[in-house]
C-alpha cells in the first residue's frame, strides 16, 4: 500500500472538522509524513517487506516508534519515526540531523556579534553563516526558542529503572563576565539505560570544577530520578570522588584511563611515552580479572626497571583502575573499546572552538545543551551500547563488599587531574 493509499485527504479532513481539532493542517502533514515514512519506498525497503508480510526475503523488521519533532510552516507537529530491530532508519530526505545545535551555533556567534564581543574571525563566520543582518528581535526569538528546547531536555526526568554506568567529566570554556574573560566549568554526565542505550544525562555550568559544584550538580541528578548506579568513571579531579560518595551512596568509582594515562605520561621523558602508553593498554585487553591484576603487576615491574617514578605512580593507581574487574568483562570490553566520553568531548570541542570566547554562561548552555540533545538522540537511533542481558548479568554480579554505605576515597597522591 502506498503513502496516497493510506492517507485518505477528504476523510482526514472531515474527522479533524467533525472533531473540531484547532489545526487541520498540522495534522494533516503529520499523518502524510508519517505515511510516506512507513512506505514501501522508506522503512518497508529498508525491511524487505511490507509491514506485516511474511517473506523470504524480508531482512529486517519494525521495532515500534520514536517520537520527533518537525518543524514545519503549520508549526512543529510530532512524528512517529519508525525504529528497526537491527540497526537504525532516518528519513534523511525529511528530518536534518543536528539542526538544533547549528541553530544554536549561529545564536551563539550572532550574539557575540551584536554584542560587539567578537573578534575578526567571529565577524568573517558570522558572514559565512548569512547573520550579519539579522536584528536583536530575531536573535532573541531564537535564543528564546532554542533556551527552551535545551532546559526542557536538561530538566526531562531521568525515568529509565536504573543507569548502571554513569560516566562525568568536565570541560573548560571561556566566557566575558564583568568586562572580561574568565574559564567556566562545563559539567557533563552521560549514562547507559536500562535499555541498553547511552544517554546524556545533565549539563551544568560552574564557575570552577570543584566539590561544591560536582554535589550540586550529582543532586540535582539525583533529584530528576537518576537511581540505580554501579560504577562511575570520572577522573581524579579534586573533590569529585568525594562527591560521587556523597550524592551516590553503594557506587563503585573507576578512575578514567584516559585521563590517568595522559597524567602518567608526564613522568617520562617524551620519547618514552609511546613505549610506556602501548604498555599500560595490555592491561585491559586481558580476558579476564586474574590476567589483568598479573599484567598490571608485570608491567609495573617492566616500567620500574627505567622509570621507577613513572612506575610508583602506576602502583599507587592500581585499585583506582581496576575497579571495572568487579563486573563481567563482556561490558568492561564494550566499555573500553567504544569510550563515549572521549568522543562527546571531541564533537562538543568542534563546536565550541568555532565561538571561542562565549558572550555568557547562557551561551555556552545553549550551544554546549543543543549538541548533547542532538547526540543523545542518535544514541537513541543506533543500536544498543550495552545488551540488557549483560545490564542484568552486570547488576546481579556486584561485588559482595560493596555496601550501601560505601563511600569511594580518591587516593591522596592521585588528586590530579
Amino acid at each position: 500500500m502506498t503513502a496516497l493509499e493510506s492517507v485518505n485527504p477528504a476523510d482526514l479532513l472531515r474527522q479533524q472538522l467533525a472533531e473540531g481539532g484547532p489545526d487541520v493542517l498540522a495534522a494533516m502533514v503529520t499523518a502524510f509524513a508519517n505515511a510516506l515514512m512507513s512506505a514501501d519506498a522508506d522503512a518497508d525497503a529498508v525491511c524487505g517487506a511490507d509491514y506485516g508480510q511474511r517473506s523470504p526475503e524480508r531482512t529486517n523488521s519494525r521495532n515500534g516508534y520514536r517520537a520527533r519533532q518537525w518543524d514545519t510552516r503549520a508549526g512543529t507537529v510530532e512524528l512517529a519515526v519508525p525504529k528497526l530491530r537491527h540497526g537504525s532508519y532516518f528519513p534523511d530526505w525529511l528530518l536534518e540531523h543536528r539542526r538544533r545545535a547549528e541553530q544554536a551555533l549561529v545564536t551563539v556567534v550572532a550574539t557575540s556579534y551584536l554584542l560587539g564581543v567578537s573578534t575578526r574571525r567571529v565577524e568573517k563566520l558570522a558572514e559565512q553563516l548569512g547573520v550579519t543582518r539579522l536584528s536583536k528581535s530575531q536573535v532573541s526569538q531564537m535564543a528564546q526558542h532554542l533556551d527552551a528546547q535545551v532546559e526542557a531536555f536538561r530538566s526531562r526526568p531521568l525515568d529509565s529503572a536504573h543507569y548502571t554506568f554513569v560516566a562525568l567529566d568536565a570541560l573548560t570554556m571561556k566566557v566575558r563576565e564583568d568586562g572580561r574573560t574568565v574559564n567556566v566549568a562545563c559539567l557533563v554526565a552521560v549514562g547507559v539505560n536500562a535499555d541498553g542505550h547511552r544517554e546524556v544525562l545533565g549539563l551544568d555550568v560552574c564557575a570552577s570544577e570543584d566539590g561544591a559544584g560536582w554535589i550540586a550538580f550529582l543532586r540535582g541528578l539525583t533529584a530528576r530520578g537518576l537511581k540505580g548506579v554501579r560504577l562511575v568513571i570520572s577522573d581524579a579531579h579534586r573533590g569529585l570522588v568525594d562527591a560521587i560518595g556523597s550524592a551516590l551512596p553503594g557506587a563503585s568509582w573507576q578512575r578514567c584511563r584516559t585521563h590517568y594515562l595522559r597524567n602518567l605520561l608526564t613522568k617520562v621523558p617524551k620519547s618514552a611515552q609511546p613505549w610506556v602508553a602501548t604498555m599500560v593498554r595490555t592491561i585491559f585487553d586481558q580476558p579476564d580479572p586474574g590476567e589483568v591484576r598479573a599484567q598490571y603487576a608485570r608491567v609495573v615491574d617492566t616500567i620500574n626497571a627505567k622509570y621507577p617514578t613513572a612506575a610508583e605512580h602506576l602502583d599507587q593507581a592500581r585499585e583506582d583502575l581496576l575497579a571495572f574487574t568487579n563486573f563481567p568483562h563482556e561490558i568492561w570490553r564494550q566499555i573500553w573499546s567504544n569510550n563515549p566520553q572521549e568522543r562527546l568531548n571531541k564533537e562538543i570541542r568542534r563546536r565550541t572552538d568555532v565561538v571561542g570566547i562565549f558572550p555568557n554562561r547562557a551561551a555556552v548552555i545553549r550551544l554546549v545543551g543543543a549538541v548533547l540533545a542532538e547526540q543523545t538522540d542518535e544514541w537513541t537511533e543506533q543500536r544498543r551500547y550495552i545488551g540488557p542481558e549483560l545490564l542484568t548479568k552486570a547488576r546481579q554480579e556486584t561485588p559482595e563488599d560493596q555496601q550501601p554505605d560505601a563511600v569511594p576515597q580518591p587516593k591522596p597522591a592521585l588528586t590530579t587531574a
